[in-house]
This record gives C-alpha cells, structure tokens and sequence, in this order.
C-alpha cells in the first residue's frame, strides 16, 4: 500500500489549454478517495497522470515517497480498471485474470493461487472456464477487477467501472466494491460523476471543476468526508453539485440589523451557525442555499418553523418513498419534498410549505464561497 501525494499539479496540452490547474492534496494510505464533478472537469486526466499515462506539465506527484512524474507506468506498482472491460475475448475467465502475472513469469502455482484467491473474492469460481461473450456484463466487470486484483499492487485506480451497468447491477457493484476495498485495505483512486457512488463509496471525495481561464483557479473545489461536503460544502459550486434533487440557491439579501435573510418579502432568521458573518453582511446580497429535504409539509416534517413559503407547483416527481416538488416562487423554481403520496396536488396549484431555517447555507456571491 502506499499514500499519493498531488503537489501544485498541472497539466496542459498545449500553452492556450490547461485542463489541470494547481491540484494539491494527499491521498491517505489505505483510504478510497473518489474524484467527483461534471464531464470536462479533468477527473479522468488526474487519474491518467496518477496511472502514468499522461505526462505531468507541472508540480510533483508522489506515490510513497518518491516522486513518480518521469517513472514508466510498469513501474509505478498500480492497477487500474478502466470504463471499458477491455477483455480478451478469445481467453477463458481464468486466462484474462492470469494474463498479466503470465506476461511476468510468475510461477505457474503463484499464478493459480492468486487467480484462485480473486475468483473466490468475485464470487467467479463457476465462471472461469467461460470466455467474455458467456458472460454478462456484471461478471465481466468482475473479471476487469479480478485482473487487477492478482497483482496485488500499491494503488487501485477506478476509471468510472460501473457506467456501463444497469441501474440495479450498479448498486450491487457499488457495495461489492465497497466490500472488497475494506478486505483488501489497499489506496483506491476512484472517477466518476455520479453523486450516489460518491457519497456511498469513498472514505474522503475531492470534488473537481474545469478550472477555467482564470490563473488563479483551481480545478480542486473542496476534499472532505461525504457528509463534510454534504453538510458544510465550502463554495457555491460545492453546493450546487453535490446533491439530489440540488440544492436550491437563491439571490437574497441580509436585513440591515443582520438578523434575517430577505428573500422577496420573506424573511427567514439567521441561523445561528451564520449569526456573527450575517452581522458582517448587514444589507449586503447573499446566495442563500436551501437543500430540498428542508422545505416540507407542516403536518409531515419533524422540526419547528414559524417561516412558511407559497408558490405554484410546476412539476411533481415521485418516488415511491418521497415526492420531490417543484414550485414556482417569485420567479424561480424551488425544490421541496413531501413524504405523503396520498390525495397528491396537481401542477398549477398552490402549495405552502415550510422551510428549516436553521439548516441553511449563506455564501457570498461574489467570492462565490461560504460565509465563514
């Protein structure tokens, strides 16, 4: 096992095209960090550099204490799975999870042991005389790991694996995954862009954004645990993305007393956590940040709140367990929840709701970050 080390890493493919900005951060040994943010945002590239697939520009990258930036990928003890099974499909299961420690030389009764030991792992054993078209594609994604698994390498790197499965498949692989990680206690480096396997998967989560053409900004936007980030996300992109339904963020204004947030007419007390920043913003604009589980129903939620909101209901989505609703309030779409799905209301009627006050967010809207 070993730790990661991103010191001010850059990389650009041309002077005019920086897609990795100024990264720096430390990967824990023996944790699974995951990379999470939208297409563009060079979560791919940061695990390509990592893997030694693509060349540094700039900064240091460690893996243990040495610096890895001109070290050969064979070199660099790591494994990685990528979004393609990329089996071969004229071998067995066994040849495809053998292959590699054969292109070694292993010893042919290391071999067996070690591709023994992953298909015990995968729950492959009944499999490993298959070729990849008898397979479906949950099973060649367990044979994809099981090749990487025999290697028993340093560093796992997961280039978004399960984006290929079904919905159901996926949430199966995500705790197989999950499982597997706290049996093998080895540093995973995991991309994707789905939030749930995110939040579920990793120890910590680095959420990235394409950084722009700004020389200051960075692509890294916030490393924490998934309820850090959840819970106290650091900036407004931070909020925005993490979560769904999303986070509702809202132009707003802080009283001239600094004690309410003025939304429209609506005045919401500061919450207790923002108190001393709200003072500091007296009549200034604020983005106020409201997560849906926090505006509900008066009869359905489980706090008190004397701040009630009405507006037009515009779209009503259920699912099953909860309905997520969209209204319509002086100009902008809200997201709240109701957990009845009994004598449901219609688009086009009113609603009135009541919010969480003390659960919400206040950044400033032109540093764009919490207020502190």
């Amino acid at each position: 096992m070993a730790s990661i080390t991103l010191n001010h890493l850059g990389k650009n493919y041309t002077p005019e095209v920086t897609v990795i900005r100024d990264l720096s951060f430390d990967i824990k040994d023996g944790e699974f960090m995951v990379f999470v943010g939208p297409s563009g945002c060079g979560k791919s590239t940061v695990l390509r550099m990592i893997a030694g697939l693509e060349t540094v520009t700039s900064g240091k990258l460690s893996i243990g204490d040495k610096v890895v930036n001109d070290v050969h990928p064979k070199d660099r003890d790591i494994a990685m799975v990528f979004q393609s099974y990329a089996l071969y499909p004229h071998m067995t299961v066994y040849d495809n999870i053998a292959f590699g420690l054969q292109i070694r030389k292993l010893p042919e009764d290391e071999i067996k042991k070690r591709v023994q030991e992953a298909a015990d792992s995968l729950g492959l054993n009944a499999y490993l005389d298959r070729k990849p078209k008898a397979l479906s594609g949950g099973q060649r994604q367990r044979v994809a790991l099981g090749r990487a698994i025999v290697r028993n390498p340093s560093v796992f790197l997961f280039d978004e694996p399960l984006s290929n499965l079904d919905a159901e498949l996926r949430v199966h692989m995500r705790a197989e995954l999950s499982k597997l990680q706290r049996q093998l206690k080895t540093t995973t480096v995991y991309v994707t862009h789905d939030q749930v396997e995110a939040m579920t998967m990793g120890h910590r989560i680095a959420v990235l954004k394409p950084c722009g053409s700004d020389p200051k900004v960075s692509n890294l936007t916030q490393v924490g645990t998934p309820m850090e980030i959840y819970d106290t996300p650091t900036n407004l992109f931070t909020a925005g993305f993490m979560g769904t339904p999303r986070m509702n963020l809202l132009k707003a204004k802080i009283s001239d007393d600094g004690h309410d947030v003025l939304y429209f007419g609506i005045r919401l007390p500061v919450s207790k956590q923002f108190e001393q920043a709200a003072l500091k913003f007296k009549g200034r604009e604020v983005v106020l940040g409201i997560r849906p589980e926090h505006i509900g129903a008066a009869n359905e939620v489980d706090w008190k709140s004397d701040t009630s909101i009405t507006g037009v209901i515009e779209i009503l989505e259920p699912l099953g367990h909860e309905v997520v609703v969209h209204f319509e309030l002086q100009g902008s779409t809200v997201s709240g929840r109701l957990r009845s799905h009994l004598s449901l209301p219609r688009p086009g009627d009113p609603i009135t709701l009541q919010i969480k006050t003390e659960a919400m967010h206040l950044f400033d809207p032109v540093t764009e970050l919490r207020l502190s």
